[in-house]
């Protein structure tokens, strides 16, 4: 009994009734107008006018929904009295499916609401009047029960009864137009299906984004902890013994570093939504710039290039270079020392990029084994698989390993 009794106590249930009255409350300056076809077709029966009062209101009511203020501010009220998680409208102009049957819902929720609003309060008006009045027999109050013909007065304890049925009947009411507005809400004031698509459209774009964000931060922001952590090393054992050796870690670190404080500036610009100008790009041409920071940490790197990798361009380049950046920083981070091999082979269809290092126990001064996220290969497949390429990464017989990937010429566009 309690449980059932609680919800009738909350006060989203207030709530939602007061915002049921006040819409309806809301329609009665238009009531006037809707008088005046029945007062200017007097010979028509009063059922039939009354039917025509109804309709004109009903059609008065929707044409105001069709307003896109008003949509806003219904939004916006349903949300805090109803409590219904509605978004707000999408900005700007309305989306193309909007001009079908999707512009007609705040029309047809204004109706409903309305019209639940005022026989909501008509009826449960009348039954707690009816409640209060019975029982003391205020206003020659009396309750009659009529079945087939017969009528039957009741009267004593009876009309107790009678009253506490018609209160508990009035917060049922009460209960069912909050209720009916609130199932309606979302169908009706929610977003339509062209706003649905719209934003999820603006959804993929934001996780597109963050994904991007997220391969910039871990290709700069990682390749140069790792470098820099073992050119600190590096340094940190030559200081003694040949100090320019660590004079020259020492300016490698602070050329990384102030590399990827460039990138991370540009990406807090993205991420606090700030005009931070263009991105810093990294193209093959700065290849020869990672291959000097890679052994200023200590590594051997072989490059072998091969075709003209000045007419690698645009996104090809741009790519080639986070991804040799990427195979570099992991052979230099879980390699076994030993020649890098980096191989970048341009041609007419595409560029072939290969990394190979020993593996096994490391030799390159350092702190031994890097912590890592377990991101750099997924992240690497991903971005090649976005650019319709090849890529593969494993062992290469019992001391190796390998990255090759392969970027198709279209992907330069």
């Amino acid at each position: 009994m309690i449980r059932g009794i609680r919800p009738l106590l909350r006060g989203s249930t207030y709530a939602g009734v007061l915002f049921a009255y006040c819409g309806a409350l809301a329609s009665l300056p238009l009531l006037p107008f809707a008088l005046l076809p029945a007062l200017s077709w007097r010979s028509a029966s009063e059922s039939v006018q009354i039917v025509l009062v109804l309709l004109v209101w009903a059609v008065l009511v929707g044409v105001v929904g069709l307003a896109r203020p008003v949509r806003r501010a219904l939004v916006v009220s349903a949300r805090r009295l109803l409590r219904v998680p509605l978004p707000n409208p999408v900005a700007g102009r309305r989306p193309s499916g909007s001009l079908g049957l999707d512009r007609w819902r705040t029309p047809l929720w204004l109706v409903l609401h309305v019209a639940v609003g005022w026989t909501g309060a008509l009826a449960s008006g009348v039954l707690f009047i009816m409640g209060l009045a019975l029982p003391g027999n205020w206003l020659g109050a009396e309750a009659r029960a009529s079945l087939f013909g017969t009528s039957v007065r009741v009267s004593g304890g009876w009309s107790w009864v009678v009253a506490a049925v018609c209160l508990l009947l009035a917060v049922a009411i009460c209960v069912l137009v909050t209720k009916t507005l609130r199932w309606a809400a979302p169908r009706l004031l929610g977003p339509s299906a062209a706003e649905r698509l719209a934003l999820a459209a603006e959804r993929e774009q934001l996780l597109a984004e963050r994904n991007r964000i997220a391969h910039e931060l871990h290709d700069s922001i990682g390749h140069t902890l790792t470098a820099a952590t073992i050119q600190a090393a590096v340094a940190g054992e030559a200081l003694s013994a040949d100090p320019a050796t660590a004079r020259a870690a020492m300016r490698s670190i602070e050329e990384s570093t102030r590399a990827a404080l460039e990138d991370l500036d540009y990406v807090l610009g993205v991420l606090r939504e700030e005009q931070s100008g263009t991105a810093p790009t990294r193209t093959l041409a700065d290849l020869p710039e990672l291959l000097d920071r890679l052994r200023h940490a200590g590594a051997v790197v072989e490059p072998e290039l091969s075709g003209d990798l000045a007419q690698v361009q645009g996104t090809l380049s741009r790519a080639a270079y986070r991804i040799l950046q990427e195979g570099l920083t992991n052979a230099l981070r879980h390699g076994a020392g030993g020649p890098i091999v980096a191989r970048v082979a341009a041609g007419p269809d595409g560029l072939d990029l290969t990394v190979v290092n020993r593996t096994g126990a490391r030799t390159v001064p350092g702190p031994g084994a890097f912590p890592t996220s377990g991101h750099g290969l997924p992240g690497l497949a991903e971005r090649v698989r976005l650019l319709h390429g090849e890529f593969q990464a494993g062992p290469d017989g019992t001391q190796h390993w390998r990255l090759a990937v392969r970027l198709p010429a279209r992907a330069s566009a």
